[in-house]
């Protein structure tokens, strides 16, 4: 199975195969916007803009997993993102992350590319999967990572 077999939803539901990616270097993060991790959103725009036009993009899934720190719904987030972060890269439709009810996108890219220790689980928002133009997982960094920090690597990608 390749991350291009994989459909995910956009806030109004309609279904998108992750196959309009390929070729494109992916940064995919699960996100809440009341998470204290959330002004990350700016330095992931950031890179956005800047690498957009080489082939890059973020790809960012709302989750409501940990601590109900997304409490919006469908286009909310996207306009509570835009508005509070100037966030326009794509956001999908709020998934989970973790669990027997996690998305398939999750479960493929936890099962590519473990956390520490080789735990699959996903354990706090923000956590971000760098994805080649290939396809395959080429890191997974923690949420602690901020989107600077990945940076160097993106650009060596592209």
């Amino acid at each position: 199975m390749s991350i291009y077999d994989i459909e995910v939803s956009d806030a109004r539901g309609a279904a998108h195969p992750l196959s309009e990616y390929k070729g494109q270097v992916l940064l995919i993060v699960n996100t809440a916007t009341k998470c204290g991790f959330a002004p990350q959103f700016k330095g992931l725009q950031k890179l956005y803009d800047k690498y957009k036009d080489e082939g890059f993009a973020v790809l960012g899934f709302p989750s409501n997993q940990f601590a109900n720190q997304e409490p919006l719904d469908g286009e909310a987030i996207a306009e509570a993102c835009e508005l509070n972060h100037g966030v326009n890269f794509p956001l999908y439709a709020k998934v989970d992350v973790k669990g027997k009810d996690a998305h398939p996108l999750f479960k493929h890219l936890t099962r590519e590319a473990p956390g520490l220790l080789g735990t699959r689980k996903i354990k706090w928002n923000f956590t971000k999967f760098l994805i080649g133009r290939d396809g395959k997982v080429v890191k997974r960094y923690a949420p602690t990572d901020t989107p600077e920090k990945i940076e160097g690597r993106i650009r060596d990608l592209l």
